[in-house]
């Protein structure tokens, strides 16, 4: 009878729960975006914020941008077509680029249009349905394309050392070096995971043990088969630059346009910073992340205050339509409803944590 009592009361304590990270999360992204506009003078006498630049001035110039805002919004079109050809590199059988295409727009769109963030976790469920893979397979080949992209994204930035802003880039060197070291140690994570897995879990069979555990390691082993392959880590390694270079080339086209010099080697870097930035675990702020890095960056850089505020604004509102729209022509395409891409994803992320829990809990005698 006790345990019948409590139950009904998790639900609630959950939903609790997530009401105050949201409302956490909504104080602390509105904080950090007004970074990007107002000063904040906590502990000096006047007002706390104060503004950065004449409010007023800066919308009506923003028209003024759009000769960069274009081919950003292009560019960040881009990356859904480079990750489907990517993604080929990680998946175990082949599947039609069309398919890869909307799946990986769809992504796109779930990301950036609902709450959440379960952009990768829906286009690796609806490839687990489409293509019978196993759920926890697919997954494993994005989670690779991800590492792999990032892996770029170090390699772009350590050679933007050697551009213009060689000077300027010291100030970002200490952070090179942690994501390096934190690269470095995903990357021999995932090939550990990627040639161990499997022995592990068939020694378990063999001692007939751990059964869940058995099932996830084998899923693991699977999903990141391409990391037991030195050639087929350096070809994927190959295909993941695309998807780095065309937001890279789209933010340093976004400095060149608010002039300046030689601000097209600077856009690895911007990137590199959102991307260390957003993936701080447990924060949940992405947006206010978003605007804080990328005006701060464009601050270090050599933009004014306003230029700063518009880079940070205009990028992020393209990034957001530019992939959404290109992923609803997807969603349409493939009749799928908004209430659809929410299930989907919970499933998704359902069935992820049900395995890891599974892997963790142990077998009743």
């Amino acid at each position: 009878m006790t345990e019948r009592k409590e139950r009904p009361g998790k639900p609630w304590g959950r939903t609790l729960l997530k009401v105050l990270m949201g409302a956490v999360g909504v104080v602390l992204s509105a904080a950090l975006i007004s970074t990007a506009f107002f000063r904040w003078n906590l502990g000096k006498p006047g007002p706390w914020l104060t503004p950065r630049f004449p409010l007023r001035e800066f919308f009506t110039e923003l028209p003024g941008h759009l000769p960069w805002l274009i081919p950003f919004l292009l560019l960040s079109a881009a990356i859904i077509p480079l990750r489907a050809i990517q993604w080929q590199r990680t998946l175990q059988k082949p599947v039609p680029f069309l398919e890869r295409y909307h799946l990986v727009a769809i992504g796109a769109f779930t990301h950036n249009a609902l709450p959440g963030k379960l952009g990768d976790f829906i286009r690796s469920f609806l490839m687990s349905r489409t293509q019978r893979l196993p759920f926890l397979q697919c997954l494993g080949s994005v989670a690779v394309c991800k590492l792999l992209e990032f892996t770029a994204l170090m390699g772009l930035v350590a050679l933007s050392f050697l551009g213009p802003f060689a000077d300027t880039m010291v100030h970002f060197e200490k952070a090179l070096k942690v994501a390096v070291s934190l690269c470095i140690g995903l990357v021999a994570l995932v090939v550990l995971l990627a040639h161990y897995a499997l022995p592990l879990a068939q020694l378990l069979h063999r001692r007939h043990r751990m059964p869940r555990v058995q099932n996830f390691l084998q899923h693991v082993a699977d999903g990141l088969g391409t990391a037991r392959s030195f050639r087929g880590m350096a070809v994927a390694l190959v295909f993941s630059v695309g998807p780095v270079l065309a937001p890279a080339l789209a933010y340093g086209l976004a400095l060149q346009g608010l002039k300046i010099p030689g601000g097209v080697f600077a856009g690895a870097v911007v990137l590199g910073a959102i991307a260390l930035g957003q993936s701080l675990p447990g924060v949940p702020a992405g947006m206010g992340i978003y605007y804080f890095v990328t005006s701060w960056a464009a601050r270090s850089l050599g933009a004014s205050e306003a230029d700063a505020a518009a880079f940070s604004t205009l990028t992020h509102l393209g990034t957001v339509l530019s992939q959404a729209s290109v992923g609803a022509f997807s969603v349409h395409r493939r009749k799928l409803r908004l209430k659809d891409l929410r299930r989907g994803g919970s499933l998704a992320r359902q069935a992820t944590q049900h395995v890891a829990h599974e892997a963790v809990e142990p077998v009743a005698p």
